[in-house]
């Protein structure tokens, strides 16, 4: 017998264990390795089975539940792999809500095991009884309530397969308490049949076809790349096709790095905060290619004026967002390798026939934009740091082989515009949801999943205090990864809202983090309080050292509270609710749009 059929004999085999064996059993099989997690009541079956558990799963013991749900996206995200989070019922559940929203809203693909009160309990208000199989089906792909043990290989492998498949996304196994405890004949076949769950990879040649003579025949076109083809593993594919066509691209937040930021193509982000050749290219467009995108409001502005002159060609593997904000006029149902594959042998062809579309007065156009309004920012008139010269510096320092972890505000549009976008998977980020809190956490999963790497959780000082505990799971758990705190003292992003659109009335947004501020926390004797190695940078002599003495530092964490101005804004900038036309590429500065 060779041994694949002595494994599968070994798999078929019974063998009798509880439910909470049968869940560990499960994890292995599906080839998990890192679990993040907190104990409580309803998981104490579980946990007393991890204990003495020889199946080598690694089990990260976080401070709070919402922490255990981001590092599992960070894993996630980091790998491509499903991360996996483990809570217990009631608030232990509901803790991990945001990080479940989070990992639905940006596709992460996110497995998270809840314990439950005793299936006789259910319905009666019972201590710690949640229906948390309810509060989250609208976040989830899917959310199972599992009440026997026998049911639990079940479960965790159809978990398992729908997480993965399709659109990548979270599902929630909620397992009572006495399943947990009851025994079961463990057999593993690793085989799903789930009625009505068919995610279609294959795409349509027909509109494959169509696609290629719309790319051919347009004299503006751009391709529009969304996460979704992160998340497809499809950069390779995305590469060729770009290099084939010519054709100018932009990547949004959750696609930065897919495509290289060096590479001449590359416009850069759109959006609200985008550059103005990738805003504008889109708005001056007549055809969009987009491929693993959602027309996001960020993206868009007001979505009726967003790129007026265009044809549509939208691929996505979630036929719900076909047509859902823009009309597609050629919609392709798929998975984004395939479609991009399909697509550059189709192009190829239609060359080979008719020869390469002449785009070069519209790269004119582009490239005029570029030498008019390039990267940049204006530094600070208050002697404190800028906060875009330390996120560029961090980059360059680290290289791009670094992976960072952003927060959600000012800080995270800087990332997007400074760091060094060269590969996949190396800028994590909530672009949907928007979480603040998602950077450190993320930065410990994916120092998790790849602890050769330099990690960074570039946060602001907001964000920061939301879940900085886990610096303590970091530091007992040997996960060294660095933060950059971009300390301004205040809630930057909703500040400059103010600034520009509240006549500077700044309402509950001072933090007191920052330089001559009463400066509650100390983010240095706070990070040394948990073992860490703390630094203040407050002089822009100071930045270089400071960050190589962190690239440096491999045996604990390390938290640099950076003092920079709370006047530093993030431009570009598309107001809310108005035409990406109305970029302003600096305060009261508009660039002319090309309506011809």
């Amino acid at each position: 017998m060779d041994s694949t059929n002595e494994r599968l004999s070994h798999d078929l085999a019974a063998q009798r264990m509880t439910g909470a064996d049968a869940v560990l059993h499960s994890l292995a099989k599906l080839g998990v390795t890192d679990i993040f997690g907190i104990p409580g009541g309803a998981l104490l079956p579980f946990y007393d089975a991890l204990a003495v558990s020889k199946l080598g799963l690694r089990h990260i013991l976080v401070r709070h539940e919402q922490g255990a749900g981001h590092a599992a996206e960070g894993y996630a995200a980091a790998t491509g792999k499903p991360g996996v989070c483990v809570a217990t019922s009631g608030p232990g559940a509901t803790n991990l809500v945001t990080a479940i929203a989070d990992a639905y809203m940006d596709s992460v693909s996110l497995i998270t095991i809840t314990g439950q009160v005793f299936a006789t309990l259910m319905g009666t208000d019972a201590f710690q009884e949640v229906d948390i199989v309810g509060i989250t089906m609208p976040i989830t792909k899917h959310s199972i309530l599992v009440k026997n043990a026998a049911d639990i290989p079940g479960a965790l492998a159809a978990a398992y397969h729908i997480a993965t498949t399709g659109r990548p996304g979270p599902v929630l196994v909620d397992i009572t308490k006495d399943a947990q405890q009851g025994e079961l004949d463990f057999v593993w076949t690793g085989k799903t049949d789930l009625v009505g769950y068919r995610p279609s990879a294959r795409t349509n040649n027909k509109q494959i076809t169509t696609a290629a003579e719309l790319i051919a025949a347009a004299k503006n076109p751009v391709l529009y790349v969304g996460g979704g083809v992160g998340r497809a593993k499809a950069a390779a594919e995305l590469k060729a096709l770009v290099e084939l066509t010519g054709v100018p691209l932009v990547t949004t937040l959750m696609a930065r790095g897919i495509f290289p930021d060096s590479h001449r193509q590359n416009l850069g982000m759109p959006g609200m905060h985008g550059t103005v050749p990738a805003v504008l290219a889109l708005q001056e467009a007549d055809l969009l290619i987009a491929i693993g995108t959602r027309f996001d409001d960020r993206v868009t502005g007001k979505a009726e004026f967003f790129a007026p002159l265009a044809k549509v060609i939208h691929a996505d593997i979630d036929p719900a967002e076909i047509s859902k904000i823009r009309y597609a006029d050629v919609p392709i149902v798929g998975d984004a390798k395939e479609f991009l594959a399909d697509l550059y042998e189709a192009v190829k062809a239609h060359q080979e026939t008719h020869g390469k579309p002449d785009i070069s007065a519209w790269w004119r156009r582009i490239n005029e934009l570029r030498e008019t309004y390039p990267r940049g920012y204006q530094k600070t008139s208050d002697g404190l740091l800028s906060p875009q010269h330390v996120i560029t510096r961090i980059g360059e320092l680290t290289g791009p082989e670094g992976v960072f972890a952003s927060g959600v505000g000012q800080h995270q549009m800087w990332c997007a515009q400074f760091l060094p976008h060269e590969r996949p998977n190396s800028f994590l980020n909530s672009g949907g949801a928007g979480t603040m809190g998602y950077a450190v956490p993320a930065a410990m999963g994916a120092k998790v999943a790849q602890p050769a790497r330099a990690v960074w959780a570039i946060d602001g000082d907001g964000c920061f205090q939301m879940t900085n505990q886990e610096l303590a799971t970091c530091v007992l758990n040997n996960i060294p990864i660095k933060v950059a705190v971009i300390n301004n003292s205040s809630l930057g992003l909703v500040r400059q809202w103010q600034t520009l659109f509240y006549d500077s009335r700044y309402s509950q947004t001072e933090l007191n983090t920052g330089r001559e501020r009463i400066m509650v926390p100390d983010f240095v004797k706070l990070a040394e309080a948990y073992g860490c190695l703390g630094l203040r940078v407050t002089e822009e002599s100071e930045i270089d050292d400071a960050i190589k003495t962190a690239l440096a530092t491999n045996d604990r964490p390390v938290v640099i509270d950076f003092i920079v101005s709370s006047d530093a804004m993030v431009w570009p900038m598309v107001p809310q609710g108005v035409s990406n036309s109305e970029v302003q590429y600096a305060r009261a500065m508009s660039p002319e749009w090309d309506e011809e």
